[in-house]
């Protein structure tokens, strides 16, 4: 459980809900205004005084405060609902917040996640690749899985069909920990087929999202998970994709992030 109590969470719902806000502009408050619970209270000319901040966004940082109870009554819900999925919500000041997400240019400071996190997760590379692999990128995909697992190695991935699932699954097979950074809410699971393969994973790993219970896969949200994924690994292992492919993206946002990039063209 975050070390945020209901009235810190909701200044970060609260900031996080206002137009043209993200985790950047945040950190950007916070260095100088110390609290979430300052930033919401600040004088509209100290606002501008921020980097980024322009007088269209301190005017919505201070109408925000009138949704207040609205926002905190949603966060209750919220969290109501993540408990009985067997979730919960850890923050970027958690000890439980992975150390090599932390360590990106743009980690985000809230996420969602069923399992746990633990300190030999330190140890993890992703690995990701087309949905539609060929059969020399799914034995490979099996023999590299399974070889990390045996290393104790943790391997990250964004459960998609494909190279993704057989990651995740290869690695529980095999006696490993996986993780899934998933581009929706934890209680929309995408593809559905993947039901058992989520479960499995919260039981043996994790599954990490950034986003609110309810969100739809939509296509927006995967360049974010992207980046989630190779922010938490050591380095991303590219199977079989195209030059378009959400692999490639991720591989970009790895080198990006200096992490290392190896792989196995189709």
């Amino acid at each position: 459980m975050s070390k945020l109590n209901l009235d810190q969470i909701t200044n970060l719902y609260s900031l996080l809900s206002v137009e043209g806000i993200g985790p950047g502009k945040i950190r950007s408050l916070l260095s100088k205004f110390r609290s979430t619970e300052k930033i919401l209270s600040a004088d509209y000319n100290l606002l501008i005084e921020v980097d980024g901040i322009s007088t269209n966004l301190a005017s919505r940082i201070q109408k925000v405060n009138q949704q207040r109870l609205k926002i905190k009554n949603g966060v209750e819900n919220e969290l109501i609902k993540l408990e009985k999925l067997g979730g919960r919500i850890i923050t970027v000041w958690d000890d439980e917040f992975p150390t090599l997400l932390k360590k990106i240019f743009d980690p985000p400071l809230m996420l969602q996640i069923k399992g746990r996190i633990l300190k030999k997760d330190d140890y993890s590379i992703a690995m990701v690749g087309t949905r539609q692999p060929t059969n020399y990128g799914k034995i490979q995909a099996e023999k590299f899985a399974t070889d990390l697992a045996r290393q104790n190695i943790t391997t990250v991935s964004g459960m998609a069909r494909g190279i993704d699932s057989i990651t995740h699954s290869t690695s529980l097979k095999s006696g490993g920990r996986t993780i899934a950074v998933i581009g929706s809410g934890l209680d929309v699971i995408y593809p559905p087929e993947n039901k058992k393969l989520f479960e499995q994973i919260a039981e043996n790993g994790a599954v990490i999202s950034e986003f609110p219970l309810g969100t739809k896969p939509d296509a927006s949200n995967f360049p974010k998970r992207n980046r989630i994924i190779s922010g938490l690994s050591l380095g991303c292992i590219i199977i079989e994709t195209g030059i378009t492919g959400g692999a490639l993206q991720t591989a970009s946002f790895a080198l990006d992030q200096n992490r290392e990039v190896f792989a196995l063209p189709g």
